[in-house]
């Protein structure tokens, strides 16, 4: 089992990034959540196997239609199955 914390730069907000985050990582069977930050990035928790995190890690390079981005930062951290589903968090 696998877990990553990720910070998406680019144009990732208000082109429905998080809601497309959410089906993806449900799509591959992932917990955890999603969320805007203040400064324009999205940031996300994905927790879940090994093969179906990498696959949401390759999806967050190219995100849904509407968006551009430009950089994703990876920090790997202890799986902690701590998560029961995949949620949208808000600020």
């Amino acid at each position: 089992m696998k877990r990553v914390h990720v910070h998406i730069s680019g144009r990732v907000q208000g082109v429905f990034f998080r809601a497309e985050t959410q089906r993806a990582a449900m799509s591959f069977n992932l917990t955890g959540w999603v969320r805007n930050m203040q400064d324009g990035r999205v940031e996300a928790v994905f927790e879940g196997e090994e093969e179906n995190v990498d696959k949401m890690l390759t999806w967050c390079h190219v995100g849904p239609p509407a968006a551009r981005v430009e950089n994703v930062t990876i920090k790997e951290e202890p799986y902690t199955g701590g998560f029961s589903d995949f949620s949208i968090k808000h600020l």
